[in-house]
């Protein structure tokens, strides 16, 4: 199949049937049960909190950019379903929202059990921050918040604030991507740290790339033979000093090494797969077509009618043969 990209929620053109959303960005990808699901951050028409909510495909349907379905609220269709709710988490959650979620299958050795998790970044008092890394656990039945965050910034390079989540669990212990710093200071660093239980006791904390590579996520999924990873590059800089001095190296890229290694030294050199404008890549593989790489992330255009919101916020996705 050729390279392409499919828009599979656009803030322009709206979620009907689901009416009572102003937008919907930054997902992640799980196959459970025997149907992927979307797990997405979004907000509501009638609130400007950041909430977490689904989506997903027909039941045994093959991994597709086509056909996704905005789970609805059980008592009105108009609106989506919560994913969770914030009785606990309101304290580190609270007015901020959450952002850039993370599922994520692993061992809990405090329970001796394995457990599913989305982690996420949320914030107390306000969406840019500064933020914690915490959780939400599914117990059977529903998504669970948590009374606190599993991880926060500790270290003088993270200037106080920690995001961008993306975990795998491997060798026994939780490895955690993330980013330190701020969008509005221009300074971000892509950062990890691995833990026994994913909750806390974290350790080995070290940056993966220092600010001037401009790395926001970095994506890593096990694969035959090892493990490749997408990250994206972004310029978080207003438009003006964008054009003034452009960063031409922006965009998603790939690489692959033979364990999940926290130096990007261990990795292949990375191939680009897409120009500037991409950000927050998911990279997934469906078992039916392992020779296809899916490569779900954000995207935006100019809103020139809502002030308030100057984007149009998008959900795409990138199809492409594995590179080689």
């Amino acid at each position: 199949m050729p390279r392409q990209t499919t828009t599979i929620f656009d803030a322009g053109r709206g979620y009907a049937p689901v009416t009572n959303l102003r937008t919907l960005v930054d997902c992640t990808l799980a196959q459970r049960d025997g149907r992927w699901w979307m797990f997405a951050c979004g907000v509501c028409m009638d609130s400007w909190e950041i909430q977490m909510f689904s989506a997903a495909l027909p039941p045994g349907a093959p991994l597709s950019a086509a056909g996704w379905e905005i789970t609805p609220d059980a008592r009105d269709p108009s609106r989506p379903a919560l994913l969770a709710g914030k009785s606990r988490s309101h304290p580190w959650d609270g007015a901020g929202g959450r952002h850039c979620p993370a599922y994520v299958r692993g061992f809990d050795p405090q329970t001796n059990a394995w457990v599913e998790r989305i982690y996420y970044a949320g914030a107390a008092h306000s969406f840019m921050g500064p933020y914690a890394i915490g959780y939400l656990q599914w117990d059977g039945q529903a998504w669970n918040d948590q009374p606190a965050p599993a991880f926060t910034a500790a270290e003088r390079w993270e200037r106080g604030s920690v995001y961008e989540p993306n975990v795998l669990y491997h060798d026994g212990k939780w490895k955690l991507w993330y980013v330190a710093g701020a969008n509005q200071d221009d300074y971000l660093v892509q950062c990890y740290a691995e833990s026994p239980d994913g909750r806390g006791s974290w350790s080995a904390r070290q940056i993966v790339f220092t600010a001037d590579a401009k790395v926001f996520d970095f994506c890593v999924v096990p694969v035959a033979g090892g493990f490749e990873a997408v990250f994206s590059r972004v310029d978080v800089r207003d438009a003006a000093a964008a054009r003034r001095d452009p960063r031409p190296q922006t965009g998603l890229w790939w690489c692959r090494a033979a364990w999940p290694s926290p130096s990007i030294a261990d990795w292949t050199a990375p191939v680009r797969i897409s120009p500037p404008g991409p950000w927050k890549p998911v990279l997934r593989y469906d078992p039916a077509v392992p020779d296809q790489m899916f490569v779900f992330h954000d995207g935006a255009y100019p809103n020139p009618a809502a002030p308030r919101m100057p984007l149009h916020f998008t959900l795409n996705c990138l199809q492409l043969p594995r590179p080689e």
